[in-house]
């Protein structure tokens, strides 16, 4: 199975070269990188939130193997489905599933399930594959797209993430695709936005997670960020840094009603 592009042309540019000048723009290659167990960036059209997933991929060594997670905006499909065999189109070329990392992240746990139909118009992950591609030209992957659930099916899912990583037994960067806070003023939105990034950074899933819920921040992939800061913990991760911070108004120049980007590094 080939998964063809569906928003080349609408959130990023659909010809190569053209796509090639923006990573270019996008991503400073000169930059200290590290080796990151987990990263959260954002999800938008590349000309609102560009520049801080670029900022993030730029500081980080791509290993041979990635997981994508993302939210599912279109409910569509399984509520935490995963595809485990085909390749993704994007203009840089096919990119292929893992399928032995695919098969132990589901002998895991059996809230994870096979569904391709739930990333047939997905956007979260799609955007993500050409700085990964960018960046390095052979790497294979398994994209997970979750429905909302509770902190502890969150907790379970990060858990046996981190356990199926292991058993693989090579280097794995674990993305979490999210923008944040949608559609406030920029002062709403950073205040926001500044509650969840502090838990983030603190290394507290649980915090996280009930910090949007109590403070209705309207941050799409709460639950994908969840899991990852839950596996990268399992993983043993020590620190976490803010890249970036940026809002769509920091480009448009409407304050009025902005969406907030944050970049991640979990190490």
């Amino acid at each position: 199975m080939i998964r063809k592009p569906v928003v080349a042309g609408q959130f990023y540019p659909d010809e190569a070269d053209v796509l090639s000048d923006y990573m270019e723009e996008y991503i400073s290659e000169e930059a200290k990188k590290v080796e990151a167990i987990g990263i959260m960036v954002p999800h938008a059209g590349y000309v609102y939130s560009g520049k801080v997933a670029g900022a993030v991929y730029g500081k980080i060594v791509i290993p041979d193997t990635v997981v994508l997670l993302g939210p599912n905006h279109t409910g569509m499909g399984d509520a935490f489905a995963l595809m485990d065999e085909g390749n993704w189109l994007t203009p840089f070329g096919e990119v292929s599933i893992n399928k032995t990392l695919a098969r132990l992240i589901l002998e895991e746990e059996r809230l994870f399930s096979i569904d391709t139909y739930a990333h047939r118009f997905e956007h979260s992950l799609e955007v993500q594959l050409p700085f990964l591609q960018y960046l390095k030209k052979d790497f294979t992957f398994v994209p997970i797209v979750f429905a909302h659930t509770s902190y502890s099916k969150s907790e379970m899912l990060g858990n046996a993430l981190a356990r199926a990583i292991k058993k693989y037994g090579k280097r794995v960067l674990i993305i979490a695709s999210s923008d944040m806070t949608h559609y406030e003023s920029q002062d709403a939105a950073k205040k926001k936005d500044t509650l969840a990034i502090k838990k983030i950074l603190a290394l507290d899933p649980a915090g996280l997670y009930d910090v949007v819920l109590e403070h209705r921040i309207t941050m799409c992939g709460i639950i994908p960020a969840t899991v990852m800061l839950v596996a990268s913990l399992a993983l043993e991760a020590k620190e976490a840094e803010l890249i970036a911070y940026a809002t769509s108004g920091d480009i448009t120049g409407d304050y009025a009603q902005v969406v907030g980007y944050a970049g991640v590094i979990v190490r």
